[in-house]
């Protein structure tokens, strides 16, 4: 449903008021899955779909489109997050493609196959999850500053280590080690660059935050074209990754002069409260994770199977596009980085726009416009017969790819709960990109029912085909899971702060209604 959560009034007057408050700042509802609320919600889906923010504001459609008043809105300290976040994450992805950059060049120097330095690849998607899970944990429960650092600090020894690798089985070794940190990222990265920024700066921002991913591999590609014969001739990918390697050692100078993040502060003082009316003792073990199986099951469910779809559309219009270009086209190295490098610009300029479109249309409408819009240019990116319309047609399907993606960091986060918001955003993210790991062997298996003749080759298959059948199957999927799911337009991410007295004042509250309920027992006896 496309609506704005104001924070809940605090009462000054009711301990009990106060307590059910601050438990909304904290969790969702628990799903009502009764036939009656079923049927209520789906009768709603069309209604809230069109139910748009524009129509509920006096400003115009230009006004709401103009994203530097949210921009404005911003201090020192809210960029300086979003900074920290944002690079994070670009670094997190360009440690990803350097192996992608340089595999021909791994495979050469530790005398493998290509497709085994590609399993590399995969590994690292396989273990994403896990690294999701554990720091996704870690952040909601120590904070966002020391597991960003961490996670940091294990990017710079794996990236140096990769760069020493002498075989294959320590190469993988590493990968898989890698694959574990990088999945801790997004979640982490993702709340300290988007939990404390003004509402009206959130779509741009998170617009922007997500391709950052493709940010990432241009930077790869173009250290590996820098550092490409810098190091004993044809082992120059060892020199971009012990470069690659000081990118993350930056960030953890950066991030310790800064505090941990306002939300996670406030978060922590709430749950005292909560912890303190309720009666719960300290203890090693938080029972807020109870809490959250109880009210976010459904929606963990739900987003898995909608960043699954997210997923397959990325690497569904993605994995393959590159053999696409050399098998069927015999497109050389130099022009297919001119046109890996145009396209991933696309990518970004869809995020910003569709990311701030959604403060006129709503999150919901407007990923699903990206998709009929990606849909429109399935045919020019994979049937034209010459470069320069592959380069337009691809250049405006990855626009809309990563436009809808754009609007996904925000709308997770706001979907999620605030007590474990890394945890499930960072886990069903990953859970997803798991899903859609098997994208390019799907793709590679439909192939072979469309088999060409290349300059009088038998092997060659028609990529462009299998791409644009795929993708048109997976833009099918999302327009009908967005439709179905859920909306919190502009849900309060911030928690609000409390000082320490109305903490002391809640452990008071709560001895004196253990007191009170003791006397009354005595009483009754």
């Amino acid at each position: 449903m496309t609506k704005v959560d104001n924070p809940p009034e605090e009462s000054s007057n009711s301990s009990i008021s106060i307590h059910e408050a601050r438990e909304e700042d904290l969790y969702n509802e628990k799903p009502d899955i009764s036939k009656a609320a079923v049927k209520k919600y789906l009768a709603t889906r069309i209604t809230t779909l069109f139910d748009i923010p524009i129509r509920k504001t006096e400003s115009t459609v230009w006004q709401v489109l103009n994203p530097i008043p949210g921009l404005k809105l911003m201090n020192s300290s809210n960029w300086n997050f979003y900074l920290l976040g944002f690079l994070a994450w670009t670094v997190d992805s360009m440690d990803f493609f350097c192996v992608s950059a340089s595999a021909p060049e791994i495979a050469h120097t530790l005398q493998v196959d290509i497709t085994e330095i590609t399993w590399g690849v995969t590994l690292v998607l396989m273990l994403r999850s896990v690294g999701a899970f554990i720091f996704g944990i870690m952040s909601d429960y120590f904070g966002r500053k020391y597991p960003y650092i961490f996670i940091c600090g294990l990017f710079v020894v794996l990236e140096i280590g990769t760069g020493f690798v002498q075989t294959y089985p320590q190469f993988l070794a590493v990968r898989a080690l890698f694959g574990i940190a990088m999945g801790a990222m997004y979640g982490v990265a993702s709340c300290t660059a988007l939990e404390d920024q003004p509402p009206k700066a959130r779509s741009i921002l998170s617009g922007l935050f997500l391709p950052g991913y493709n940010l990432g591999y241009l930077l790869a590609v173009v250290f590996f074209r820098a550092f490409g014969d810098t190091y004993k001739g044809d082992q120059g990918w060892r020199a971009l990754f012990w470069f690659s390697a000081g990118l993350p050692l930056i960030l953890i100078v950066w991030r310790l002069w800064f505090p941990e993040s306002k939300t996670f502060i406030n978060m922590k003082k709430e749950k005292k409260v909560l912890a303190a009316k309720s009666g719960v003792v300290d203890s090693w073990f938080d029972r807020s994770i109870l809490t959250t199986m109880k009210t976010e099951w459904l929606m963990f469910v739900y987003l898995v199977f909608l960043m699954s779809g997210f997923n397959f559309m990325s690497h569904g219009s993605q994995d393959l596009f590159i053999t696409l270009l050399v098998k069927q086209h015999g497109i050389g190295p130099d022009a297919k980085t001119v046109i890996m490098v145009v396209v991933n610009l696309g990518a970004i300029c869809g995020g910003l726009f569709f990311g701030q479109l959604t403060e006129l249309l709503g999150r919901r409408l407007t990923i699903i416009i990206c998709c009929i819009f990606s849909g429109a240019f399935l045919y020019p990116s994979f049937f034209s017969s010459n470069v320069s319309g592959i380069i337009g047609g691809y250049f405006f399907l990855n626009f809309g790819v990563m436009g809808a993606w754009g609007v996904a960091p925000v709308h997770l986060l706001e979907l999620v709960n605030t007590t474990h918001r890394t945890f499930l955003s960072g886990l069903t993210y990953q859970l997803g990109n798991l899903a859609s790991s098997a994208s390019s062997t799907i793709e590679a298996e439909i192939g072979t029912r469309f088999p060409v003749k290349l300059g009088g080759a038998t092997d060659a298959y028609d990529y462009g085909k299998v791409m644009a059948i795929f993708c048109g199957a997976v833009f099918a999927y999302m327009i009908v899971f967005i439709f179905l799911g859920p909306e919190r337009f502009h849900k309060t991410l911030t928690v609000h702060d409390i000082d320490d007295d109305r903490i002391q004042d809640s452990d008071h509250f709560s001895l004196a209604s253990d007191t009170k309920a003791s006397v009354e027992h005595k009483s009754n006896v």
